[in-house]
């Protein structure tokens, strides 16, 4: 069952997963301001390659859809749109992508958004053993099991990375 830990209040993405019985662990951190990836792994001790963004999209026509990344790669979003059958797809504005997820930017989950959204997730992290994704607020990572993407959310595996 999950670590509850005293200081963290549950967001939309924590009873969603505790609702589907998914076993994660809570890892509370200082949230700095454009500190991203980089920062979170540095402050929880975590490989960057295994902390995984959660990044709100849209393709030509305005249709978001989330995308999820390892924390030290970059989307190929040319690739991206090839794979999906998109004639394009960009990063969305940071108010259009809170709206869509229903989270801050910073702070967004693939669990328990306002909007259901078709979910890519890069294959190769799907390949790590546990990953560290974000729980719903900025400064609030969870650790689980990478195939609870596939089974939750029906995220749809795709090769769009690019090395930072």
């Amino acid at each position: 069952m999950a670590k509850k830990t005293s200081h963290v209040s549950e967001t939309p993405a924590t009873l969603l997963l505790r609702q589907q019985g998914v076993a994660f662990t809570e890892h509370p951190y200082d949230y700095v301001e454009h500190g991203g990836t980089a920062e979170s792994a540095r402050q929880l001790g975590f490989d960057e390659h295994m902390v995984v963004k959660t990044l709100v999209m849209q393709d030509q026509d305005a249709k978001p859809l989330i995308v999820l990344m390892h924390g030290d790669c970059k989307v190929s979003t040319k690739n991206l749109a090839r794979q999906i059958g998109a004639k394009s797809v960009v990063p969305c504005q940071p108010e259009v992508a809170n709206r869509h997820s229903g989270y801050l930017v910073g702070g967004t989950s693939p669990f328990g958004t306002r909007r259901d959204m078709p979910v890519y997730i890069e294959e190769s992290i799907l390949a790590l053993p546990r990953i560290a994704i974000n729980g719903g607020r900025r400064g609030f990572l969870l650790q689980l099991d990478p195939r609870v993407c596939l089974q939750l959310l029906a995220a749809k595996p795709v090769q769009c990375a690019l090395a930072e």
